[in-house]
């Protein structure tokens, strides 16, 4: 068929917009940007834990922690420090495989750091069981080369490396005391110019036990003639930013506190990064611990007085600034737009949602998306034997809370073929609560199930039960502040009936609370129940 140009590239931009409009939703429940040239902390509430960052000319990239979560190493990318989209994972699954195929809470990449160096982007990512490991790709969209063990051995953490100015390149890391049984402590330690292994002996170059216990999240920067490491201490949610400087690579180095809660309402603001703009301003991104809400992120202004940072306002003059709540948005010489991580998902895609993680590597059994059919396939799986709750459970697939305050309402239709057959809606953590249709001699029940203590092994209790009549149904899960969850259905997406207990979301292993589904069986089949996800919507 021929069509006239111009109809074609209606068709064409018809099409481009659609597209930019899925990818740019603006979150209903959280922004940033003020919208008046000013910015709110946190400038993104979510659970993106130990953050780092790296400017790239007038891009700036931000990889986080994602510990046993899959696909790993989130990298987000923004133009003005405040507004940021999720572009990508650097690990789309992690390694050793066999040991990831099974959900290993707490463990998996714990704080990373990203650098620029001779046109590359490098990762250096710890696995506290294994070991620091080193990654890198051309550009940030990858794809990322496969892991290379840069330096073996159990309880390193928090890896940083450093290119010096005579060809020299250095890593600095800390220590966790659950494996290492050292901790508080940071080396350096060369490495070859690739950067791929370390080479001659490690060096203490700190001892924080007297005055900054469990330093850690060391990251290493050269500027003003000193070699600087900024390093968080005092504890995820009780500590403070602290600075060393030093003249020589290996010390000794000074110490000073450049961040701490002071009369703020921000606990624990520490472990982040440095960046800088082209405009000569200084800035640091950082976490605050919020419990079940995860490590939410903050920005605040960097100054210097005698060569040392300032992180923060500095209110009673005494070098250590305090955290803010709203602040000018950095110079970066343009405005522009609005932009949020995705939350919300229609499924009408041929791939996921970006946001959204399995709770293990996932094997291509667990789910698909169905491309123009408009929704995403989960598959029941076999539960491992014994386990009767959601802990060991490898196909969750589930994203972070967006803000303090929100509703998530889903649509799906259940295909159950089998009895013992359910599929559910989550809020997960160390206790977690769920809705579900289970199919039970034939007929589908509506349930309420709550656990607590999981990771202890904690029981399941069912709160509620009662005959539905239809696969085709919509849940609800309602947080409020101090994320209280209610859980609610409807069998028409208007009228809601709430159900079970109201439910305190607590967070998982070093991890915020997240929400999302799961499909599951008992026993084998050749042909298991099916739930169709139609959509998934965040709203006030």
């Amino acid at each position: 068929m021929n069509l006239k140009p111009t109809i074609i590239i209606l068709i064409i931009l018809c099409g481009v917009s659609l597209f930019c409009s899925a990818q740019t939703e603006i979150s209903k429940v959280w922004v940033a940007d003020n919208g008046d040239g000013t910015y709110k902390n946190p400038i993104i509430h979510a659970d993106y834990s130990d953050p780092d960052v790296v400017r790239v000319g007038d891009d700036y990239y931000m990889i986080a922690s994602s510990f046993n979560c899959v696909p790993g190493l989130p990298i987000l990318h923004s133009k003005d420090l405040v507004n940021w989209q999720l572009i990508t994972y650097a690990l789309p699954k992690q390694v050793p495989e066999d040991v990831f195929n099974i959900p290993q809470h707490g463990n998996g990449v714990w704080a990373p750091c990203i650098r620029y160096h001779n046109n590359e982007f490098y990762i250096y990512y710890p696995d506290p069981d294994f070991g620091i490991y080193q990654i890198k790709a051309k550009q940030a969209e990858g794809p990322w080369s496969e892991p290379i063990l840069v330096k073996a051995g159990k309880g390193l953490i928090d890896p940083s490396p450093l290119w010096d100015d005579d060809g020299k390149v250095y890593l600095t890391h800390a220590f966790a005391g659950s494996r290492a049984r050292i901790k508080s402590v940071l080396l350096v330690q060369e490495m070859n110019s690739e950067g791929t292994a370390v080479i001659g002996d490690e060096v203490m170059v700190f001892d924080g036990h007297d005055a900054h216990p469990t330093v850690e999240g060391p990251k290493f920067y050269k500027a003003n003639g000193y070699y600087y490491i900024f390093a968080p201490a005092g504890g995820v949610s009780t500590g403070w930013q602290l600075v060393l400087r030093s003249k020589n690579v290996y010390g000794p180095y000074e110490t000073k506190t450049v961040m701490a809660q002071g009369k703020t309402a921000i606990n624990g603001p520490h472990q982040g990064a440095w960046v800088n703009t082209k405009s000569g301003e200084h800035w640091f991104i950082h976490f605050q611990d919020k419990e079940a809400y995860g490590r939410v992120v903050h920005l605040n202004p960097m100054t210097w007085q005698n060569d040392w940072p300032v992180i923060g306002i500095d209110k009673d003059g005494d070098g250590i600034g305090e955290p803010v709540l709203t602040y000018q948005k950095p110079d970066v010489g343009a405005t522009y737009p609005i932009s949020t991580p995705p939350e919300s998902d229609e499924f009408n895609r041929s791939q996921l949602g970006i946001q959204w993680q399995w709770q293990a590597n996932k094997h291509i059994s667990y789910g698909f998306p169905s491309g123009n059919l408009g929704f995403y396939r989960l598959n029941c799986i076999v539960r491992p034997e014994g386990e009767d709750g959601l802990w060991s459970i490898p196909n969750l697939l589930l994203q972070k809370f967006p803000s303090e305050e929100f509703t998530a309402t889903t649509k799906i239709t259940f295909n159950a073929r089998t009895n013992n057959e359910e599929t559910g809606f989550v809020v997960m953590g160390e206790d977690y609560q769920y809705i579900s249709l289970k199919q039970i001699n034939k007929q589908l029940q509506l349930r309420v199930a709550k656990c607590e203590n999981a990771r202890t092994g904690g029981k399941v209790i069912e709160q509620h039960s009662e005959t539905f009549d239809s696969n085709e149904i919509y849940f609800r899960i309602n947080v409020k502040k101090d994320a209280l969850c209610t859980f609610s259905y409807s069998s028409n997406g208007k009228t809601f009936k709430t159900v079970g207990e109201a439910f305190t979301a607590k967070p998982g292993r070093w991890i915020g609370a997240k929400i999302g589904y799961f499909a599951l069986r008992e026993g084998i089949t050749n042909d298991s129940g099916t739930v169709d996800i139609d959509w998934f919507r965040v709203e006030k």
